[in-house]
């Protein structure tokens, strides 16, 4: 496995993120409208803002934990069994920390 390739490909993914995070914290911080029936469908809107919000920020920590797992040369390690995970399994999800295996079982 490229490790640089890996490492722009979270680099990539983390920029994406943290530019639409700026996005939707601008959106939450805008003045609600004042019409009772328009302040519903707005609060529904930031409740769906804010979850989407909470996911990506999960998967920036995700990819700074994995970019440091580059640093620190254990990349690539599951953290629970301590053996390789499957190329195949990096390239699909390049900031899992566990291999097939133990994922499955912490599922």
């Amino acid at each position: 496995m490229d490790l640089a390739t890996q490492q722009q490909t979270l680099l990539e993914r983390r920029a994406e993120l943290v530019g639409h995070l700026t996005e939707v914290e601008q959106q939450l911080d805008e003045t609600p409208t004042k019409d009772m029936e328009d302040f519903s469908t707005e609060r529904q809107g930031d409740e769906v803002l804010e979850a989407l919000g909470q996911a990506e920020l999960n998967e920036v920590r995700r990819i700074d934990a994995a970019l440091s797992r580059i640093e620190q040369g254990t990349y690539g390690e599951c953290l629970d069994c301590g053996e390789m995970i499957s190329d195949a399994r990096l390239s699909v999800l390049p900031d899992t920390a566990l291999c097939k295996t133990c994922a499955a079982k912490n599922a």
